[in-house]
């Protein structure tokens, strides 16, 4: 018997696209691991060097192996998901990230553990651009698109904040490998509603990878936050800081050369010819210097001067963790009616108030006006900034610099606390003068607060003077892009 046409014509299996809160689910959640392997390590460091006998100018490594691998390939992760697929990417670096968690974990040597902290850093360069890129191609430019991105920024900002209390926990509770370990079947589960649940995009130009700039601007920012990394040990002044910064700057400088020449640069200059993008992550890095240290001294006063253990610390800071969540979500209602720019100033004026107050910190503070009250100004305060500040830097995004932008976005506020959390430890080790006094601490830490304060003055007059009003649509930005460039 003949088949009739429609029984014998191959049928074609449409898969539906995953709901949009689905696909901004799976992302925020690798930007979770991302942010909150920051600083979870923080309360794990003494239990890291007893275990595996590792020297204290090795154990800060633990800490830097992660950021500089982190910062020094974000912009070559953000360029290679637009060429290469956002899905593709992100899958690669939560891979990555994963497996290097697990080695970490099961790391019987420092240097094995420092590795495994440096292949953790490289794995959420390449994951981080992606998941903004992703939330922003799954949500239409809006209202619901600032959402999301207020979601996203929310989740990231959590994470960070709830590292020190996961931290504590664990430590206190199991042992400091766990600190590691919990990302593995956290990992797998995103990985594989991933699998699924995400579609591939990508820039579809079929450029190849800018190499020479890539590894010119990794090499470049490495080797800057290498030097960052080595003020509070060696300081400014010493060679072993000042090489380092300055073949630092030399590479970047190289970098910027090699891209105004290139046919298909990783960092096309004529972005920053657009105000939203250059200002707003300038804002990015300054209020990021500023901010990211906040959670490194509240935690070092709470335990340090104050007496808590590692979970009291994190408990302590969970008023200020769920503060910078509720800014984040506030933040687009307020965008609506007063405009992105001035919502950017409000936040950062409430967190130079927060500021303001935390420097005023004694040695026999209570936890309500000592802590609680100021921290949660000062995020509060940073979660209203953070999401206008992303929204003006991708709104009118063209679609083959999406991830790159994405990628300048976290570059700007992870190279912003380096440098930040670097400048901010000198003043206030100068201070104590080598004194572990609770007076003494209190001084130094009190110190950072102010500085800190008028650093995130700075950035509001900035954002007044620079900051445009209202985002940019797609043909602002294909006019700041340089014409007649050939794809590859």
């Amino acid at each position: 018997m003949l088949k009739s046409a429609d029984t014998a014509r191959p049928r074609t299996i449409l898969r539906t696209p995953a709901p949009a809160w689905l696909v901004v689910a799976l992302a925020c959640a690798g930007q979770f691991l991302v942010v909150l392997d920051v600083s979870v390590v923080n309360v794990a460091l003494p239990s890291i060097r007893a275990n595996l006998g590792m020297s204290p100018s090795g154990l800060q490594w633990v800490v830097n192996a992660y950021a500089i691998a982190f910062a020094g390939f974000m912009l070559l992760g953000g360029r290679a998901g637009d060429l290469y697929g956002r899905k593709r990417m992100f899958l690669t670096g939560l891979a990555l990230f994963t497996l290097a968690s697990l080695a970490g974990g099961l790391a019987q040597e420092g240097p094995q553990l420092l590795l495994a902290r440096a292949v953790q850093g490289l794995g959420a360069a390449v994951l981080a651009p992606s998941t903004l890129t992703i939330v922003t191609s799954a949500v239409p430019e809006g209202a619901a698109r600032a959402r999301a991105i207020a979601t996203w920024t929310a989740v990231g900002a959590g994470g960070g904040a709830a590292g020190g209390l996961v931290g504590g926990a664990l430590v206190d509770l199991m042992s400091w490998r766990w600190v590691l370990l919990i990302n593995v079947p956290v990992g797998a589960v995103v990985l594989l509603g991933s699998l699924r649940g995400l579609t591939e995009s990508r820039a579809g130009d079929r450029r190849r990878l800018d190499l020479p700039g890539a590894l010119l601007v990794t090499a470049g920012l490495a080797t800057l936050a290498y030097g960052v990394s080595r003020t509070e040990a060696e300081g400014w002044a010493a060679a072993a800081t000042f090489v380092p910064l300055a073949a630092g700057l030399a590479l970047i400088g190289l970098f910027l050369a090699v891209e105004a020449r290139t046919a298909a640069p990783l960092m096309p200059l004529g972005l920053f010819r657009l105000r939203s993008v250059s200002a707003a992550n300038a804002a990015m890095f300054l209020c990021g210097s500023a901010m990211f240290s906040m959670w490194f001294f509240m935690t070092l006063y709470a335990q340090n001067v104050l007496g808590y253990d590692p979970l009291e610390a994190g408990l302590a800071l969970v008023p200020s963790s769920l503060a910078i969540v509720l800014g984040s979500k506030l933040a687009p209602r307020l965008m609506r009616t007063a405009g992105a720019r001035t919502v950017a100033v409000l936040g950062t004026l409430v967190a130079t108030a927060g500021f303001g107050w935390q420097s005023t910190m004694r040695a026999d503070s209570g936890y309500v006006n000592g802590i609680m009250l100021p921290g949660v100004l000062m995020m509060l305060g940073a979660g209203l900034a953070s999401t206008p500040l992303a929204a003006l830097a991708t709104s009118g995004a063209a679609p083959g610099e999406a991830g790159l932008v994405s990628g300048l976005v976290n570059t700007s506020r992870t190279m912003g606390g380096s440098l930040g959390l670097a400048v901010l430890s000198t003043l206030a080790a100068s201070r104590t003068g080598g004194s572990g006094t609770p007076q003494a601490l209190t001084a130094g830490y009190a110190l950072a607060f102010r500085t800190g304060t008028g650093v995130l003055l700075v950035g509001v007059a900035l954002m007044l003077l620079w900051l445009p009003g209202s985002p940019k649509g797609p043909s602002a930005w294909s006019s700041a892009l340089r014409p007649g460039r050939p794809g590859r």
